[in-house]
Formats: structure tokens, C-alpha cells, sequence
């Protein structure tokens, strides 16, 4: 079976994705430089499929140690590129730090993956992309225009998407499949991979379930006076196990030839928007636990309210984000006690 490599593999979706990729039998390495994810997600990876997946701890802006990992596995067909520093609040205000790490690794896989003929990659983009649609790309399809970005962050995947065009433009031989996300949470249902954000969670979910479990003293809802029919942000909040699939889907279609562009965007979500004290009430009534939360103003760099159209990634990849909120939030919650176990 063809092997993939992942980068960024030991985080959040990475680490899904591997067991997504391993259970349909693809041989995975990960590339992970250990910044914001932990050693121990190895053992939970091999706890589910019941193997460990390769792992190098290299950086991925390190040009002669990923040459080392192309040469050691020269067996790689296809990249899906994790790897980069994901925070919009830091984004704004460690803007260098994103642009050296999140654009520069991807020129130095591409640099690299041409050296080594592999033609394949799956690029982890965002609906950042997008900024704050109009009314009348509400949902956001594929061909709704990207806008200025709000952050450094949401900056660096309009950047690298167009890095990426630009060199498939130059070399008619590499594939590309862009992935725009929406809110990715939950957990996989055994409760032995999750989201394990280093230090004070930047994302919404992990600050819920750190608050209801004690660790946070209170959540802050940054904004109720938006247009929006609460006040609060609206994002389509997308599980983590069915994005991961969606990888999976999207690397079968490169090595089966299904490609119809040298160049694929999809829009990954739900179709359905829901507000962060949706969220948060939501919450409450699935788990039975009490959730002290404090309205704040706004952050820089929020947008408004965005979701999907993903009706091409529906049709085309055969991929459906179905999942109900209530079994999504409760495996959240079911991963976080399973830490306050450890």
C-alpha cells in the first residue's frame, strides 16, 4: 500500500487523519517537530489501529533533515501538509514568527518533493480564506472570492494556497488538492487522541471542556454584539473524525488518477452555521455540567460569521460532514476526562 507522509501528524487533526490513513491500510510518516503536540499521541495512534506509524522529529523548515526523510522513505507517493503554527490571536501578534514558519515550510516540501518525484500533495487550508463573506456568499462555496485576510494567519494560507498554484503552473507533473476548513472539534471516539493545545487553548471547545472541568475558571465569549441573531460568532464547527476521512478521500482521488485539475479546492464543513453560545448551551445540556462563562469584547482578528457550501466536496470526493453537535461535543468532553484520568 502507498505510503503517506504527514506533517504535522502528532497534532489535532494530524494525528486523526494517521489513524484515518492507517486503518485504510496506507503506510504513514510523521514529520513533527514536537512545538505544540505531545510525544504520548504515538501511543495513543498504536493503541487504536493497533500499530505505530513512522515518526521523525524533524522541523519542517529544516530543508536538509526532511531530505533525509525523503531518502530514508523513498517509498512516499503523497504529502498532506499539517504543519504550521494555527493561532489568529498569536498570528497578530507574532506576525514574523507565521510568515518564517507556515510559508517557509511549505516551499521547502515542495523544494524537496520535486527533488524526490513525489507528485502528490493535500494542503491544509482554512476558510480564512475567505474573510468575512457578503451576504450573498452565504454559505461560502468554492468560487465565493478570497478576501483580505483579518490575520497573519488566515494571510499565510491565501500565500502558500497561491505558492502552491504557482508551482503547479511551473511543473505540470504535481497534483494538488487544497483543503479550506472550517471549525474543526470533538475527539475521537475512543478517547485516546484529542485536541492538546499547549499552555491556554487559542480554540473554542478545548477552552469549554478545560472550564467545565475545573482547569479554567471561567470561559470568555468574546463578543455578544454582533450581527448575528445572539450576538456571538457563528462558525461551522466540523468533527475532527469526519475532516480527517475527508484527507483520506482526497488522497485516493490524487493516486487514483481522479484529479480533474491539477489544482482541487473543497470547502469542508457541515453546511451549518452554529454561534459560540450555541456552542456553549449546546454544551451544557449534552454534558450536565455546569460552565461558568463571562461575556468579553471582541478580538482582533474574528470574523464575523462564516459557513460552508460543501456540496462540491459532497459530490465530488463522496464526503459527508454528518456527525450530530450533541455526539461531537459529548466525545469531547469523554477525551477531557479521559486527561483529568492521566
Amino acid at each position: 500500500m502507498s505510503r503517506i507522509l504527514v506533517t504535522g501528524g502528532m497534532g489535532y487533526i494530524g494525528s486523526h487523519t494517521t489513524v484515518e490513513l492507517m486503518q485504510q491500510g496506507y503506510k504513514v510518516t510523521i514529520v513533527d517537530n514536537l512545538s505544540n503536540s505531545n510525544i504520548g499521541v504515538l501511543d495513543g495512534i498504536q493503541a487504536i489501529v493497533g500499530e505505530r506509524p513512522d515518526f521523525e522529529q524533524v522541523d519542517c523548515n529544516d530543508y536538509e533533515a526532511m531530505d533525509r526523510v525523503f531518502s530514508t522513505y523513498p517509498d512516499i507517493e503523497a504529502v498532506i501538509h499539517f504543519a504550521a503554527s494555527k493561532a489568529v490571536g498569536e498570528s497578530v501578534e507574532k506576525p514574523l514568527l507565521y510568515y518564517r514558519n507556515n510559508i517557509g515550510s511549505l516551499i521547502t516540501l515542495l523544494e524537496l518533493m520535486k527533488k524526490h518525484a513525489v507528485r502528490n500533495i493535500v494542503f491544509s487550508s482554512s476558510c480564512t480564506v475567505y474573510g468575512q463573506p457578503d451576504a450573498d456568499h452565504l454559505p461560502v462555496n468554492e468560487d465565493a472570492p478570497i478576501q483580505k485576510a483579518l490575520s497573519p494567519y488566515g494571510n499565510t494560507k491565501q500565500i502558500n494556497e497561491e505558492i502552491i498554484r504557482d508551482e503547479a503552473h511551473a511543473d505540470a507533473d504535481l497534483r494538488a488538492i487544497l483543503l479550506r476548513y472550517f471549525n474543526p472539534i470533538g475527539a475521537h471516539p475512543s478517547a485516546l487522541i484529542g485536541e492538546l493545545p499547549l499552555g491556554v487553548p487559542q480554540n473554542l471547545l478545548p477552552f469549554v471542556t478545560q472550564t467545565a472541568a475545573g482547569i479554567r475558571k471561567e470561559l470568555k465569549v468574546f463578543g455578544d454584539d454582533y450581527n448575528t441573531p445572539d450576538g456571538s460568532c457563528i462558525r461551522d464547527y466540523i468533527y475532527v473524525v469526519d475532516l480527517a476521512k475527508a484527507h483520506v478521500k482526497a488522497v485516493e482521488r490524487m493516486l487514483g488518477g481522479k484529479s480533474a485539475e491539477q489544482v482541487e479546492v473543497f470547502n469542508l464543513g457541515t453546511g451549518r452555521g452554529l454561534s459560540v453560545l450555541e456552542i456553549v448551551r449546546t454544551f451544557i445540556e449534552v454534558t450536565g455540567v455546569k460552565l461558568p462563562y463571562q461575556i468579553v469584547g471582541r478580538r482582533e482578528g474574528d470574523i464575523e460569521q462564516v459557513w460552508a457550501d460543501p456540496k462540491r466536496a459532497n459530490e465530488v470526493l463522496g464526503w459527508h460532514a454528518d456527525t450530530p453537535t450533541e455526539d461531537i461535543l459529548a466525545s469531547a468532553w469523554k477525551w477531557q476526562c479521559h486527561l483529568s484520568e492521566q
